[in-house]
């Protein structure tokens, strides 16, 4: 089964559950048309969804071809979008030069190129924003992943922040009623999730939140110390089911290593050891990762 399989399995809302599902690079029920929201205007500030430029603060490497970007926010903006409890999308920009090799006499030529990013920080945080990038090669079209992960501390991208996404109806995520939670995420379509998780498991105490996050292998898979950090601090709230589709379970249980417990953030002894499933997902997988969907009156 793929992803799209289990989206038309899991693609149920009620006020009680709610399911949450994302392809690698694209979301499914978090759509980019939405509701346009109010810019921040002022004398000394400009406006979110208008186009300027982000300096880069920090890289942390997490992969061969993976990176977390940290970006300053403008000195008159304290956050990244109008609403500090709304998850935010941004669409950088970047413009590719192509030399002629062939010529000295043939100028150069460039191409545009933009792609949007969910950051990974939470909407409400002061002075920054970060960014989880994979870098692909150039193609005809594209290259911001590559231009993005290439670039030094202290360079600028240019970006804007899109109008918010809906999530069944609506940009919000608290004050929802959702008291239970299923995500399935794959590969770098984790990076949307993050911040839903965020707002979920830091505002909203009755949240009951799910993942499954299927990778090939145990090395792809982006952003595992903050989810198993984010485990160790809900422990009743939150559980990760990791998916591997370029391994056995016989293959795997070979290399991976013990049970493992820890303390929790309130003080708890849990199982920290990492739920593993195997393959592209199926019926079965989905009951034992994520929570069953209930009606209202339930």
């Amino acid at each position: 089964m793929t992803l799209s399989s289990i989206r038309n399995f899991v693609n149920v809302s009620h006020t009680r559950g709610v399911f949450i599902t994302m392809a690698t690079v694209t979301t499914s029920l978090l759509s980019s048309a939405g509701m346009a929201t109010s810019a921040i205007s002022s004398a000394t500030g400009s406006a979110p969804q208008t186009l300027q430029p982000y300096k880069l603060l920090a890289k942390q490497q997490t992969s061969h071809d993976s990176a977390i970007l940290r970006f300053a926010l403008p000195e008159t903006r304290p956050l990244l979008g109008n609403d500090p409890d709304v998850p935010t999308c941004i669409k950088v920009k970047y413009t590719h030069t192509v030399d002629d090799e062939h010529s000295a006499d043939e100028p150069s030529t460039s191409d545009s190129y933009s792609k949007s990013y969910s950051p990974i920080s939470h909407p409400s945080t002061p002075g920054y924003f970060e960014l989880l990038v994979k870098s692909y090669p150039y193609t005809p079209g594209g290259g911001v992943g590559k231009f993005l992960v290439d670039l030094s501390v202290g360079d600028t991208i240019s970006a804007a922040v899109k109008s918010e996404r809906l999530m069944h109806g609506s940009p919000a995520v608290l004050e929802r009623n959702w008291k239970n939670v299923g995500m399935v995420a794959g590969g770098t379509g984790i990076a949307p999730h993050i911040q839903i998780l965020r707002i979920l498991l830091r505002d909203d105490p009755d949240a009951i939140v799910k993942l499954l996050f299927i990778n090939r292998h145990s090395e792809d898979i982006l952003l595992k110390t903050e989810l198993d950090a984010l485990v160790r601090q809900y422990p009743r709230r939150f559980t990760v089911t990791y998916s591997l589709t370029g391994v056995t379970k016989e293959e795997h249980d070979r290399v991976k290593g013990p049970s493992s417990m820890d303390i929790s953030a309130t003080g708890e002894l849990i199982d920290t050891s990492d739920k593993f499933e195997y393959g592209r997902g199926s019926v079965d997988m989905i009951r034992r990762a994520l929570p069953p969907p209930s009606s209202e009156s339930e």
